[in-house]
């Protein structure tokens, strides 16, 4: 995993549940649940001004889901309905169903009528550790978006831009008269998305990144992190360091067969322990589709080069 120059320490200038404008159609409200994992929290949006807006990753419940821990979302579906004010919220999405992402959306739904619209369902019983959090398993969408449909309110016009790779269900939205893109966790502003098969696909994640770096978006809001002024060069370095682990990967089997624990070892140098699990997992991303492609074999726990 990569940060991009941010660290943890920066989260206390960070406020939670406090609607801060970042354009004229967006507000961010950051939920409480920071973490290793989420860097600051998960950044919940607010779409448009005026009579009608949307709210896209409505983010944790603070309540726990299907016998999980606490997510450390308390007071979060409040804090949106207090930014809110009169406007009525009249669609609720989310880029994907992990658990720090979309379990808000119902008690949102009860709160204020507004139907759940968005990427499809998925709950997977990952087989290994995650870097963010589970499947959602109570996401239940009234209606679900496919690539390039469109969802339109007052002063704003929201289209769906498919992009599975990090989950099979991800989606990105744009707002249509801005410019800007929601990334989820496609595109995160503090570190590197991990990809954790057997859901996660890196073959679909790049030609996920290859769709956003043909775009002409003007701005990045992801799900974590700073925003992303320069999208196009952004997405073009994430490429190009996802082809970079590619090739240590390689490298180390030209020296000898590997299992995953050592290649994390001699790739992620000063790595913080708590994440060597979840780039475990990118790692066997990377070796998932360099197989597929016929360049390596895993058999058991050890890989090789074919």
């Amino acid at each position: 995993m990569a940060s991009n120059d941010i660290s943890l320490a920066d989260s206390s200038t960070w406020n939670t549940g406090i609607a801060v404008e970042l354009e004229p159609l967006v507000r961010r409200v950051l939920a409480p649940n920071p973490s290793p994992y989420t860097f600051t929290g998960t950044q919940t949006y607010l779409v448009g001004r005026g009579a009608e807006i949307a709210v896209i990753d409505p983010g944790p419940t603070g309540t726990g889901v299907a016998g999980h821990a606490d997510t450390n979302g308390e007071g979060h579906v409040e804090a949106i309905v207090a930014a809110a004010g009169e406007a009525r919220i009249v669609a609720i999405l989310c880029t994907h169903t992990h658990r720090d992402h979309s379990p808000a959306a119902r008690p949102l739904q009860q709160a204020t009528g507004a139907p759940i619209i968005g990427c499809a369902p998925l709950v997977l019983a990952d087989d290994g550790p995650r870097a963010d959090a589970s499947f959602d398993p109570t996401y239940a969408p009234d209606r679900v978006l496919v690539d390039g449909e469109r969802l339109a309110g007052d002063g704003w016009t929201i289209e769906a831009v498919a992009t599975p790779g990090h989950t099979s269900n991800h989606l990105c939205y744009s707002i249509v008269q801005s410019g800007a893109l929601f990334t989820g966790d496609h595109v995160m502003g503090w570190s590197t998305s991990v990809v954790s098969p057997p859901d996660g696909d890196m073959g679909a994640y790049m030609q996920s990144l290859q769709k956003l770096q043909e775009r002409e978006d003007r701005v990045y809001y992801p799900a974590h992190g700073p925003q992303i002024d320069n999208p196009r060069q952004f997405v073009r370095g994430m490429m190009g360091h996802r082809r970079q682990r590619e090739r240590q990967i390689v490298k180390l089997l030209e020296q000898a067969p590997h299992e995953i624990p050592a290649m994390v070892a001699a790739m992620y140098k000063g790595l913080d322990p708590r994440l060597a699990g979840a780039a475990g997992r990118s790692v066997l991303a990377h070796l998932v589709d360099l197989e597929r492609q016929g360049r390596v074999a895993g058999s058991g726990d050890i890989w090789t080069l074919t």
